[in-house]
Parts: C-alpha cells; sequence; structure tokens
C-alpha cells in the first residue's frame, strides 16, 4: 500500500485571527471601567487648616471647597453660597451622603459657618470639615 504525500503548493502565508483577542481586551476595559471608583474632586486647591483630631471619611461624599477669596466650588464650577443648599438636596435625594468643606486657612469664620448653615438647609445630616494632618 502506497501512501501519496499531498503538497499544498501555494506560498499562502499563515493568518493569525486577532478578533478574540480584540474581543477580551474590551471586556477587560469594560470590566475595570465600571469597577473602578471615581473620586470626586473640588477642582480649586486650596491651603486647609491643620488639625491633630482628624479621622479619614467614606469616599462617597459631597466635596465643596471654599477658597480664600470667598468663592465656593464644587465640581470645578463656582455655585457660590446659595448654591449649595440645592446642590446638597438634589445630591442627597438618592442617598445620604456626607458633605466635607474643604475650607481654605484664610477663610473667615462667618463665610464656614454660612456654607455649612446651607448644607444643613439643604438636607445633610453630617458636615465635616477637611484639614491636613497635623503632628
Amino acid at each position: 500500500m502506497k501512501r501519496r504525500l499531498f503538497l499544498n503548493m501555494e506560498n499562502k502565508p499563515s493568518e493569525i485571527n486577532i478578533s478574540p483577542l480584540i474581543d477580551i481586551v474590551f471586556i477587560l476595559l469594560i470590566f475595570f471601567i465600571v469597577t473602578t471608583v471615581f473620586f470626586e474632586e473640588t477642582g480649586v486647591e486650596v491651603n486647609k487648616p491643620q488639625a491633630i483630631s482628624q479621622q479619614d471619611l467614606e469616599s462617597k461624599s459631597i466635596m465643596i471647597a471654599i477658597t480664600a477669596d470667598g468663592q465656593v466650588f464644587y465640581g470645578g464650577r463656582n455655585i457660590g453660597v446659595v448654591g449649595v443648599r440645592n446642590l446638597v438636596r438634589r445630591m442627597s435625594s438618592r442617598e445620604a451622603q456626607p458633605v466635607i468643606l474643604q475650607a481654605d486657612a484664610q477663610v473667615p469664620t462667618e463665610l464656614l459657618i454660612k456654607v455649612l448653615d446651607e448644607a444643613k438647609l439643604g438636607g445633610a445630616s453630617n458636615v465635616n470639615v477637611s484639614t491636613r494632618t497635623g503632628g
């Protein structure tokens, strides 16, 4: 019994199918985007006062910044003191979130209290002032 060997005489380059690889990369990308925790920033830098008795708070909170020149920011937008109440009311309507005030060390106490009052009137049950580590 003789065996015949048939050779493919065409010089066709071999192809690698990368479609499954691309699918896996996109699935991983979607997974990491969905599971990533995004930190909400105030959009401005403030020089926070120093405190020794500070505590770490949860990351899911409403962060409001008060600059040294008296401007009130949320998410990079200047909302002013009058915008704090509506912001807190809107954000807290979905779920109760603590409010963190990042006030510059040069902010007058009167302005800080006004913003704190507006946050409380907006429905915030937990309002904190952010500080830098003391020692």
